[in-house]
């Protein structure tokens, strides 16, 4: 029987069940996402290898560390993770990971391949020939 995609609907995963792929943080395994229909959220575990920093203008997102440690920077700020924190991160923060780590990363609301951006690289500044 087709399910209503407006219904919410109950989920039981294995991680080893589920499509991964790369993306801008490192190895995303798609727990909930968007291959799902009526979630409110998605969740991704990801074996983060470096992240290029990028934002979300909608998308909140919590990354919660599973294993490793590195760092977060949040609007050009580095801050200290291992296993055990948690970061919030609010819509229009930039943010990326630094370090070997497993991070549960949470998004609400559900994802949207529209809402990732990357900040502008205002390039070299203009200056005076011979400076």
């Amino acid at each position: 029987m087709p399910t209503d995609p407006d219904t919410p609907q109950t989920l039981i995963r294995h991680e080893s069940e589920c499509p991964s792929e790369r993306s801008t943080c490192g190895w995303r395994h798609l727990l909930i996402s968007r291959q799902d229909q009526g979630v409110a959220a998605w969740v991704h575990a990801v074996d983060i290898d470096g992240a290029r920093e990028h934002y979300h203008r909608q998308g909140t997102e919590l990354y919660y560390v599973l294993q490793g440690e590195g760092t977060v920077t949040l609007d050009g700020q580095v801050h200290p993770v291992r296993a055990g924190s948690l970061v919030h991160i609010p819509p229009g923060v930039v943010h990326g990971a630094q370090g070997r780590m497993r991070v549960l990363v949470v998004g609400i609301p559900d994802i949207h391949d529209d809402d990732l951006f990357f900040p502008v690289d205002p390039g070299p500044s203009e200056s005076t020939p011979g400076n």
